[in-house]
């Protein structure tokens, strides 16, 4: 290789380069902030409640943010997301929220041996943005069955919903008004649950 050749090699190896020029997109990972603002002391001599795993509707099951755009159509933020899957932290967050509440001695997660006097089952069926309202929705689908019994009795079944307003464009604040949501489903199925003390 003559001298020109040399010269010219630096040059053709950046001429060919497939390397994208894009900034390096880094996946942020975010908690379900659902907290209860105060926390009760266990019923002494009330009910045992199970939260069985929350089950995640169709298309619930990504951990990414999701926002329903104008025509319709479902987006999905892959590089912001939910540290677990949305339905696993919304049960969690549901336990911790009834043990708060005053109206049960114990409120049990799937696998624990101890009775119940109750079960929870549940489905996420909405957690996303509009885009077009700039407001976050949260859905749960539930029943309650009464185990006291030699055979399980449906005490309830009922869908849920909330709405949050969302302050700006990103994912801070998506974050934010979808945990506003969740903690009005949570507010709303507390509600309910005093029907079993």
């Amino acid at each position: 290789m003559n001298r020109r050749h040399l010269l010219l090699a630096p040059l053709m190896l950046g001429a060919c380069s497939v390397l994208p020029e894009r900034p390096y997109a880094q996946r942020r990972d975010w908690p379900m902030a659902v907290q209860r603002p105060t926390i009760l002391p266990p019923k002494r001599g009330g009910p045992v409640l199970l939260v069985r795993s929350v089950a995640a509707a169709p298309g619930l099951e990504d951990r990414g943010l999701h926002a329903v755009q104008p025509d319709g159509s479902m987006a999905v933020a892959y590089y912001e997301q939910w540290i677990s899957p949305p339905a696993q932290a919304l049960e969690q967050a549901m336990r911790q929220w009834l043990g708060g509440a005053g109206l049960f001695a114990a409120v049990l997660a799937t696998g624990s041996r101890l009775d119940a006097d109750y079960v929870l089952e549940a489905e996420l069926t909405a957690l996303w943005t509009d885009v077009a309202t700039q407001r976050a929705v949260a859905g749960l689908a539930y029943a309650v069955l009464e185990q006291r019994g030699s055979k399980p009795v449906v005490r309830a079944q009922r869908t849920l919903s909330a709405s949050a307003a969302v302050t700006g464009p990103e994912a801070p604040a998506l974050v934010d008004a979808q945990c506003r949501a969740l903690a009005d489903i949570c507010v709303q199925l507390d509600r309910d649950m005093t029907a079993f003390r």
